[in-house]
């Protein structure tokens, strides 16, 4: 007899916890200071800020201090997840669908940040990171998928690469300064108001665009992939992630314009990126405009990219066989993109952002997930009105569609890269997620999260799907 949804669910979870226990205790050796704010996209660790007798290990603190002073930066972290599903509804399920059995998996990625001053406004980054886990069925089955976190790539054993290793060089255009932005990327100092800075290796290009103060890193905030970035906008990236390139970004406090080209996957949802930069591309181009309203900070900031991958428009798919849906066998194709990007403080404690995007929906998605048109929003709460302002709650909501010729390739049995049931009867996928983090002491954090998934994968007849998530972080 099976065992009720709760029971195998918490079941699972006991299961791998007992598994993951010692994995997550293993950096907490670290020394544990910083705020519990979002600090950028996959946070490799928190600036260096605040006095050393402040962090749970003073003398750690005090050494990366010095470091900074003589022109090294050492930063890290660790964040374990673990996730699970409670059983759902399920009439049928092919090779893309999440699985309708009560399930737990759990994630671990650990960054260690290493950086070297080089020259005036110069600095070198390198992030060398171990991660180890699976997605719930192996990441496929909703295109907002619950957690940012789990790898294409999982692993059952800890898996070490080098997500970031990079060149940046600032040139101020202005002599005044700004307070820096507490950057964990990025030696602490104040900045010039107007500059120009370069950056260029290997990094994620979520480091430099898609910015929102409340909903842009798993790590700290919320989980789910299309609250985390534009649901629609296929950003470059291997399966893990990240890719190579170049960004070009010009700030004076009230306006930005950031500009950069990229590599892109050789395959759909590949390790490997096309050495073909001539012919295989992305290019991004994003305005910034920062102002107030009564006081209070905000942000809009317009997105417009464009691919040429090797994916096929939807007619040849049926032309030529869904099995050369990994890559087109006649050539490159383009994919246009667009997306805007809110964010507003409305009190002290709350702020909201909102994100709307759009692509063409005439190919395949390549690199990201598999949705054409996202509408995302929600609400973050510090901790003040309870007496822990390092505590956040959070609420957001995304609603994905897709393409006419999307829907066809689902309907005929088609299979993606992370959606596909074997049949389709359509309906937009909406997930909304609830969070609360907790700051436990200085630099570790513990959060409970809450994910309703309707129409998972854009299939009326699966679902609703409830998702579980607790989430350590420690962060140095």
């Amino acid at each position: 007899m099976p065992l009720p949804p709760s029971r195998s669910l918490f079941r699972a979870i006991r299961r791998r916890l007992a598994g993951a226990a010692l994995a997550l205790a293993a950096p907490a050796f670290a020394s544990l200071a910083g705020p519990a704010a979002a600090q950028g996209y996959g946070s490799a660790a928190v600036a260096n800020i605040g006095p050393p007798e402040a962090a749970l290990f003073p003398d750690l603190a005090a050494l990366q201090d010095r470091l900074e002073d003589e022109g090294w930066l050492l930063r890290g972290q660790a964040t374990f997840i673990l996730q699970g599903n409670t059983r759902f509804n399920s009439p049928y399920r092919g090779a893309g669908s999440l699985s309708p059995a009560a399930n737990a998996r759990n994630t671990l990625s650990t960054d260690l940040l290493l950086g070297r001053r080089l020259w005036r406004g110069a600095e070198v980054i390198v992030d060398a990171s171990v991660t180890r886990g699976f997605g719930l069925s192996n990441s496929t089955g909703a295109a907002a998928f619950p957690n940012n976190e789990a790898f294409r790539l999982g692993s059952s054993e800890p898996t070490f690469f080098v997500p970031r290793a990079f060149l940046r060089q600032t040139i101020a255009l202005s002599g005044d300064t700004v307070p820096d932005d507490e950057d964990p990327l990025r030696f602490n100092g104040p900045m010039p108001r107007e500059r120009l800075t370069l950056t260029i290796g290997k990094f994620s290009v979520w480091d430099i665009f898609d910015d929102n103060l409340y909903a842009h890193d798993a790590r700290t905030q919320f989980i789910n992939w299309a609250l985390v970035g534009a649901g629609a906008f296929d950003f470059s990236a291997d399966a893990r992630g990240w890719t190579y390139g170049a960004a070009l970004e010009w700030e004076n406090g009230n306006w930005a314009i950031r500009a950069g080209a990229f590599q892109v996957a050789r395959r759909v949802n590949g390790l490997f990126m096309d050495p073909g930069v001539t012919r295989a591309w992305q290019v991004i181009g994003q305005v910034d405009r920062f102002y107030e309203i009564g006081g209070r900070a905000g942000a809009v900031r317009l997105l417009y990219g464009a691919s040429r991958t090797r994916q096929s428009n939807w007619g040849e798919l049926f032309e030529n066989g869904f099995d050369t849906f990994d890559k087109n066998p006649t050539g490159y194709r383009l994919k246009q993109m667009l997306a805007l990007n809110m964010e507003q403080a409305l009190t002290e404690d709350l702020g909201a952002f909102l994100r709307l995007s759009w692509n063409d929906g005439r190919t395949q998605n390549w690199m990201f997930t598999e949705m054409d048109r996202a509408v995302s929003a929600g609400l973050s709460l510090r901790g003040l009105r309870w007496g822990r302002e390092a505590d956040t709650v959070g609420l957001g909501t995304n609603i994905g569609w897709i393409s006419a010729g999307r829907r066809q390739y689902l309907e005929a049995g088609g299979i993606g890269f992370i959606t596909g049931d074997g049949r389709l009867n359509y309906s937009p996928e909406w997930s909304t997620e609830l969070y609360y983090d907790a700051r436990i002491a200085p630099g570790l954090n513990l959060a409970l999260n809450y994910q309703l998934i309707a129409n998972p994968a854009y299939n009326a007849d699966r679902g609703p799907v409830n998702v579980f998530a607790l989430r350590t972080r420690i962060a140095f």
